[in-house]
């Protein structure tokens, strides 16, 4: 899914700020910035109005332009298909900064910069700007892309996560309920790891879609995601939002616990940057072409551990908090669209058209 992916407003305790987020300035900007409860009028380019505002044609396609792979081809019903997508977030989000508004939510100034700041760290100031230039945006469209984004967070930050608690009795449920999931039988790395390859995935299982597809575009890909991790950001967002080893990204690239006899047979180089090394280790891993960036996320000696101990407990807290977070969001999102008042004119039109989308400028649906 495009980087305008609802899975970003929901699965995102941080933000990550890369070129993405330059990506998704102008939809952001154009679909989300009205809140005024005057409706607005239908016309043969609205594709969608959300409790009297009104997201276009031009919105979507802008969003389409500025998101979309230049370098895939993609059939007109796929096209259709990922701007119905596309659409479909823009709606959320637009639901979800009207709510921002009626909360009183507001950004400080000082948390605007920070984040407009991190938005650009990993690039040079030229190579920001020819982005810039490329996607037909301004450093203002990004600022405001920026404030917009923080806004959504905060929404969910609020109206969910301040909403958790996780009681000693539900850690010490959990902890005999899986019981065996805290003893080690032998001595093992906990280890996750972002996969690069060299040709076209048939599969993008990463939150942006990206894939490198040749050994160049390879090679800068993990220069880039080094340069990154070097810079401070999380690897399992990155993993989550780059890796294409579609299985593993969507553990932000978690591989769990591995025993060292297992690591013992795998080959030398994967071997080598695991076995030794000390827990935050990363290292990049070349085998026929692929690169692996290895994170060694801690290394466990062999016993039974119990929750007495501060990281076991830890452990299970986040486990208990994930789940919760994830049904309360999912809960909290589903309710705040079904109280909307939406209607998806591009849907309507693509069932009366039998899934075709006409060149031509489209007639204003009957209401």
């Amino acid at each position: 899914m495009n980087a305008l992916s609802v899975r970003i407003l929901v699965r995102c305790r941080h933000v990550l700020w890369t070129v993405s987020t330059v990506a998704m300035a102008c939809a952001t900007l154009t679909a989300c910035r009205a809140t005024s409860s005057t409706p607005a009028a239908v016309s043969a380019d609205t594709w969608a109005v959300v409790d009297g505002r009104a997201i276009t044609r031009n919105d979507v396609e802008k969003a389409y332009r500025r998101t979309h792979d230049a370098s895939q081809t993609l059939s007109d019903e796929e096209a259709l298909t990922a701007k119905l997508g596309l659409l479909n977030d823009l709606i959320l989000q637009n639901i979800l900064l009207a709510k921002a508004t009626a909360l009183k939510i507001e950004i400080p100034q000082s948390d605007l910069d920070a984040a407009y700041t991190n938005a650009s760290k990993n690039l040079s100031p030229e190579a920001y700007q020819q982005e810039l230039a490329r996607r037909n945006l301004t450093a203002d469209d990004v600022r405001d892309s920026t404030r917009l984004q923080l806004l959504t967070q905060k929404v969910l930050e609020q109206e969910v996560g301040s909403k958790l608690t996780v009681t000693d009795q539900e850690v010490a449920d959990f902890f005999n309920a899986n019981r065996a999931q805290f003893n080690v039988p032998e001595e093992s790395y906990r280890i996750a790891q972002i996969v690069v390859t060299p040709v076209p995935d048939p599969q993008r299982a990463n939150g942006t879609g990206d894939d490198a597809t040749t050994p160049q575009a390879a090679a800068a890909k993990v220069q880039m995601l080094m340069e990154r991790l070097k810079a401070g950001a999380s690897f399992g967002d990155l993993a989550a939002g780059y890796s294409e080893d579609p299985e593993s990204a969507q553990r932000g690239g978690d591989l769990g616990l591995v025993p060292v006899s297992r690591l013992k047979q795998a080959p030398p180089p994967l071997r080598d940057a695991v076995l030794g090394k000390e827990p935050g280790a990363v290292n990049v891993v070349t085998v026929g072409g692929n690169y692996t960036i290895v994170l060694v996320a801690s290394h466990e000696l062999a016993g039974q551990r119990d929750p007495s101990m501060p990281q076991v407990r830890q452990r299970i807290t986040d486990a208990i908090r994930g789940r919760k977070e994830q049904l309360l969001r999912t809960a909290y999102l589903t309710a705040v669209r079904s109280d909307a008042v939406v209607v998806n004119y591009l849907a309507r039109r693509v069932v009366e058209s039998q899934g075709k989308m006409p060149i031509a400028p489209l007639a204003a649906p009957a209401k």
